[in-house]
């Protein structure tokens, strides 16, 4: 799949989502193109830089964050309005449902090894929104509120 509609197809997701989620209509392109950064973060992370999926995740996450809070300041409004539309594309539901669906078929091995993974990227994602949080207020207590 080519680039741009990698763009594309993230971008409408997220803004989908953010609809879904009740963000306010002038605020959804932003949330569109949160969204759409971190999906590209994550696939540069693993098709260039060949890093896991799980790396890939947490350096998404942490630059998923950082945008939100950047627009957060900006336009005055919660965090939480970019950072939730922002990582559903992130999110392991796939994994998730092919390690239940593998229990149920009696495939244990496989389960727990796709829910190993499914449970590592959604920790990956904490953490990469946390390693964000916290890069933020070390910044602002060196440099100052400015």
């Amino acid at each position: 799949m080519s680039i741009w509609l990698h763009l594309l197809i993230s971008f409408i997701a997220t803004a989908t989502f953010g609809f879904l989620f009740n963000v306010p209509a002038k605020l959804l392109p932003v949330c569109g193109f949160v969204g759409m950064t971190g999906w590209i973060i994550n696939l540069a992370a693993k098709d260039w830089l060949a890093l896991s999926s799980i790396v890939a995740v947490m350096l998404a996450a942490f630059g998923v964050t950082l945008i939100s809070q950047f627009f957060a300041r900006k336009l005055k409004t919660p965090i939480i309005l970019f950072n939730v539309s922002g990582i559903i594309l992130l999110v392991p539901g796939r994994l998730a449902y092919n390690a239940m669906r593998n229990v149920v078929e009696d495939q244990y091995d496989i389960a727990i090894e796709l829910g190993t993974e499914a449970l590592l990227i959604s920790g990956a994602i904490a953490i990469g929104m946390m390693m964000s949080e916290v890069a933020t207020q070390v910044v602002r207590k060196i440099f100052g509120r400015r």
